[in-house]
């Protein structure tokens, strides 16, 4: 737990990390709370044209033990991987919990992925069981003949696979507690895949222990969470980090109710609503979801809002959008950083004055976050370099499954590398310049897109917009920018001319966009994240000397 302090220095010099010998994630969040408070709500699931569902500690600990006694019984044993394929929803905290307490690693997935994505992470974590529903059943079909490990297919709801089990039965057959795994803080607990923008996704196992490194860093940017009236929500898919441990599980753990929402495309309307109705005062909100948002005007006059935090995380949030959720919102946003593999080692936090426009904060109390050359030597301040964290760390992965060459390269010396490449001032604020692969080298420069589509965002014509380097034989790289431009505008070459000025004039003469391309979308990972690599390519094949 973070202990309350009325500076940022006295947060970080006072946090002590207190992992215990024995942790269990399924318990700690489900058990532990049902032995003091049994009736207490935990998740409350909302429902656009039905009163929401709620579910309580008492009911989520029995319901999660049922499940894991019902797994243990098809054969699912400590260490083996199960896959969970779906929404957000009861059913998929109630499988990650039992399957924590069975002792097996859970395999969080996207319902978001293709055939191609779903074997690739299957076969390579040679999953013995996966829960999902009809969606994901048809998904599945394809390419069940692929998977000779998986001997269990569980569904919440009837489907395509008559051979499917229901989880509603299992359930129901083996109500009665259940014995947990007695596990230790660094045995295996889940498995989350990396986007692979860089060769294929790897596998990034963590222990028990992940939940309770995050705490520190949630409480952080949720300004001392939990506060009476605290509950929170998000609309990324609790498939991805972002969704389980920035949100779902050290909620849960901290006893504040989560809300769940059917997945859907992202609605900006609807977001707004589901804080609305569902009196929502923390969200976890990516930067291209508050872009979105943008779109709707004058939100806090449609809706009753009773926002107390908002963080955000995935990519650079940037001035503009810091500045409207503030001017717009009324609430300072709370910007951290992490990855998949170490995760909210860097934060802000309004309360203490820690959070500005542009930078995404300082170290979280715990961790050691430092911007390191490539012999892993810190450098100077105020200078780009590539942002490491300092292990042994609570947060960090156990390693990469079964890539025990990727894991090591992952470090240099006692450095977690990042690949993400960033600068630290002299009072400790870190932003975020580019990943190494995104960088732009155009005529000696070396641009980080971020700020580039910052500025292309506060353009008034623009809702989403992303900037890559296109191969050119004179400058090595120009800035490209794709952009997606809000309703009521058309694209044009006065428009296309108007945009360039626009970065021109604010940013400056080498970091303009000398294209601009107009697109209906841009390519997304479920997270949220621009896939800018693929943008790059697609920039790189409209060049015939790059061919």
């Amino acid at each position: 737990m973070l202990a309350e302090r009325s500076t940022y220095d006295a947060l970080y010099r006072d946090f002590h990390w207190q992992i215990p010998e024995r942790f269990n994630i399924g318990t700690a969040v489900s058990n532990a709370w049902a032995a003091r408070a049994p009736d207490r709500i935990c998740l409350e699931h909302f429902r656009p044209d039905a009163p929401p569902l709620s579910l309580t500690y008492g009911a989520l600990a029995a319901r999660s033990d049922a499940f894991a006694a019902a797994l243990a019984a098809e054969g699912v044993k400590a260490g083996d991987r199960v896959a969970i394929l779906l929404p957000q929803g009861f059913e998929t905290v109630i499988s990650h919990l039992a399957i924590y307490k069975l002792g097996a690693i859970a395999l969080p997935l996207a319902l978001l992925f293709g055939a191609d994505a779903l074997s690739f992470r299957l076969k390579n974590a040679e999953a013995k069981a996966i829960v999902t529903n009809r969606f994901g059943l048809e998904r599945l079909q394809p390419i069940r003949a692929e998977l000779p490990t998986l001997a269990l297919v569980i569904t919440t709801e009837p489907g395509t696979d008559a051979a499917a089990k229901s989880f509603e039965d299992l359930v129901a057959r083996h109500a009665g507690p259940f014995a947990a795994v007695d596990s230790g803080p660094d045995d295996p607990a889940m498995m989350i895949y990396t986007s692979g923008t860089t060769g294929p996704p790897k596998g990034a196992l963590h222990g028990h222990r992940v939940l309770l490194g995050h705490v520190p860093g949630f409480q952080m940017h949720h300004e001392f969470l939990p506060q009476p009236g605290d509950r929170i929500w998000t609309p990324s898919d609790w498939a991805w980090a972002g969704g389980l441990l920035n949100v779902l599980l050290p909620a849960l753990l901290l006893g504040v109710p989560v809300v769940s929402s059917p997945g859907q495309k992202f609605d900006p309307d609807m977001a707004y609503r589901i804080m609305q109705d569902m009196d929502v005062r923390n969200a976890f909100i990516p930067p291209t979801a508050l872009r979105l948002m943008k779109t709707v005007a004058n939100p806090r006059e449609k809706y009753r809002l009773n926002l107390r935090t908002i963080g955000s995380a995935g990519e650079s949030l940037g001035r503009e959008t810091w500045e409207w959720v503030r001017d717009t919102l009324g609430i300072t946003i709370n910007e951290f950083y992490g990855q998949t593999e170490c995760n909210i080692v860097l934060g802000s936090i309004g309360k203490l004055g820690v959070s500005r426009p542009g930078p995404i904060g300082k170290p979280v109390p715990g961790h050691v976050v430092a911007i390191i050359d490539a012999n892993g030597r810190e450098m100077p301040r105020g200078t780009v370099g590539q942002v490491a964290v300092k292990r042994p760390d609570p947060v960090m992965f156990l390693g990469y499954w079964k890539n025990e060459k990727a894991t090591a390269e992952k470090f240099i010396g006692d450095w977690m590398t990042t690949g993400d490449l960033g600068r630290m001032d002299e009072e400790g604020y870190v932003t975020f310049f580019g990943r190494d692969d995104d960088v732009i080298t155009s005529s000696g420069y070396r641009i980080g897109p971020s700020e580039i589509e910052d500025c292309l965002a506060g353009h008034p014509a623009v809702q989403l917009a992303a900037a890559v380097g296109k191969p050119d034989p004179v400058r090595t790289e120009i800035v490209k920018a794709y952009v997606v431009l809000r309703p009521g505008n058309a694209p044009s070459d006065a428009l296309a001319s108007d945009i360039r000025d626009w970065v021109k004039s604010r940013l400056s003469m080498h970091e303009y966009p000398r294209e601009v391309d107009f697109v209906d979308a841009l390519p997304l990972t479920t997270s949220g994240k621009v896939i800018r690599h693929l943008l790059r390519k697609r920039a790189a094949e409209e060049t015939p000397f790059a061919a």
